[in-house]
């Protein structure tokens, strides 16, 4: 009996260490603070995990329309806060001058909002992609699971080369900073 109870204990605790350390792994900031994420970004030399996302006609797009491309995938929040239309603006100016290669900018706004934005502020150069019916964030890890923002994805950049196999991948430590926009576009030409 008694080595049952420590067998049960010990099985506890070590479930209870197990998940407190797979939580430390996909915490990231909101203005300084903890929130978490539903896993870790997928990992650089794996294949891309496939994906369903609308865009701004209401029509899917998938890995699969972009096959042979480098992709640039800029998730965020939402286009309206200061810090994740930046990061729209500034990749939009880079997408312009690097050939073979689609920006998809991807939150759980709605598509009607993402075509408005892209109309009121000029956005012609990249891609915009609603998470709004899909599992995107959590295929990518990016979903945040608590705190005020649960349910909006993370700040994060992914890389995908022509042949599908993630090249390159930032979970952005501060969902308030900015991604390193040079890091993502020197992967895209290496």
């Amino acid at each position: 009996m008694y080595s049952k109870f420590v067998f049960g204990a010990l099985l506890f605790f070590s479930s209870f260490a197990l998940a407190q350390n797979s939580k430390t792994a996909n915490t990231v900031l909101a203005g300084g603070k903890p929130v978490h994420t539903y896993a870790k970004l997928p990992a650089v030399n794996k294949p891309a995990p496939k994906f369903t996302l609308t865009d701004v006609t209401m029509k899917d797009q998938t890995l699969e329309s972009y096959k042979g491309k480098y992709l640039i995938l800029n998730i965020f929040p939402s286009v309206d806060t200061g810090v994740c239309s930046a990061s729209v603006h500034h990749f939009n100016e880079d997408a312009a001058s690097i050939p073979n290669t689609v920006v998809l900018c991807i939150s759980k706004d709605l598509p009607f909002a993402q075509k408005r934005f892209c109309g009121a502020e000029g956005i012609k150069n990249v891609v915009m992609l609603s998470d709004f019916r899909s599992d995107f964030g959590k295929t990518y890890g990016v979903e945040i699971t608590d705190s005020a923002m649960k349910g909006l994805l993370s700040r994060a950049v992914v890389v995908i080369d022509p042949s599908g196999k993630i090249v390159y991948e930032e979970q952005v430590a501060d969902i308030s900073h900015e991604p390193n926009y040079e890091a993502a576009i020197k992967a895209v030409k290496n």
